[in-house]
């Protein structure tokens, strides 16, 4: 029979996911939302303690540091970054000029970081000429990617540092053990999203670049960092309430159903069921779908990574648009995956 906690940890999950899509009023407040949900998950399960709050209060701080720091770089030297963009566009065309955006910066994230990465991102993509729809579809290509290529490296995101850190001391684990595990796999991967972003091209304005964004005031970039610290705590007491279930019924399963069901991470922190899931008893095909899993899934909807929040925040996309793209997206590719591993 299932303890009352477990109970009370599947309805708070089955609100994460469902509520947002439901009522208006939390899609458009998801971040408090989701702040209370994991408030409750912790009190729930009684991990709310100082050490934790200590955590919540400090892991969100460089995070919202930096989204606000190239919030006001960007809006200060935003004339220079619009007069370059349309020097780049009388040269490449605008789907192309897209699809290596979505590769190069998908790529790069391993090294500046995925934070970093989303942050250039969602500068860039406010400024090109192309309609709110279609721009919503590429920023999730483009966030897919960006999730996916930080896992290259221990510095890209924390899901690859706490990776590495699990596996420390087996032969070959260095500083490029993901990088050559999974970068294969990768790689075609920003290709796949990158290739894709050619059927989501939208149509171009004739009013210039800037027409369609109007230019964020100051008080609006004070805003959305800290929308982003609340959404990074928000992650961090949902990820320590659920570890407890996550620790009891999810674990000891096989790495096939972990696949699957790791596509918890679209709504939960995918560093903490990285640190709770691998262990360095596990060989190389394990290693592959428990990461992929979480790394693909990520993708799904806004709480997934870290990207997608900075994204959603700067291009004001609600849950529910994104999930509308995200969450088909996700799956078929999760299920094309898993069949060429289940093949190979």
């Amino acid at each position: 029979m299932l303890e009352l906690s477990t109970i009370g940890l599947l309805i708070i999950l089955i609100a994460v996911l469902a509520c947002p899509f439901i009522f208006k009023f939390i899609e458009h407040h998801i971040e408090i939302f989701l702040f209370v949900m994991g408030l409750a998950a912790c009190l729930l399960t009684q991990k709310l303690n100082l050490h934790l709050l200590g955590h919540a209060l400090s892991e969100p701080i460089p995070i919202s540091l930096a989204v606000l720091a190239f919030g006001l770089l960007f809006k200060i030297f935003r004339k220079k970054l619009d007069q370059t963009i349309r020097f780049i566009l009388k040269k490449i065309p605008i789907p192309w000029f897209i699809a290596l955006i979505i590769f190069i910066l998908g790529l790069a994230s391993s090294i500046i970081t995925a934070i970093i990465a989303a942050l250039i991102l969602t500068e860039v993509i406010s400024l090109l000429p192309i309609d709110k729809k279609h721009e919503k579809n590429l920023v999730i290509l483009a966030c897919y990617a960006i999730g996916l290529g930080a896992v290259l490296t221990p510095i890209g995101e924390p899901l690859s540092t706490i990776t590495l850190a699990k596996l420390k001391g087996l032969p070959g684990v260095d500083f490029w053990y993901l990088a050559k595990l999974l970068g294969i796999e990768v790689i075609l991967m920003l290709i796949l999203f990158a290739g894709l972003s050619f059927f989501f091209r939208g149509h171009r304005s004739q009013t210039g670049l800037t027409a369609i964004h109007r230019e964020e005031t100051y008080a609006e970039i004070l805003l959305r960092s800290a929308k982003v610290f609340l959404f990074v705590m928000a992650l961090i007491f949902l990820g320590s309430g659920f570890q407890q279930l996550v620790d009891r019924y999810v674990i000891h399963l096989s790495s096939d159903l972990l696949y699957w069901i790791n596509m918890i991470s679209a709504v939960l922190d995918n560093a903490t069921l990285a640190a709770t899931e691998i262990s360095p008893n596990m060989d190389a095909i394990h290693l592959k779908k428990i990461l992929m899993g979480l790394l693909i899934s990520g993708g799904m909807l806004i709480p997934g990574n870290i990207p997608n929040i900075i994204a959603a925040a700067k291009l004001k996309i609600s849950m529910k648009d994104w999930a509308k793209f995200g969450v088909p997206l996700g799956l078929i590719v999760m299920l094309g995956y898993f069949l060429i591993i289940k093949l190979i």
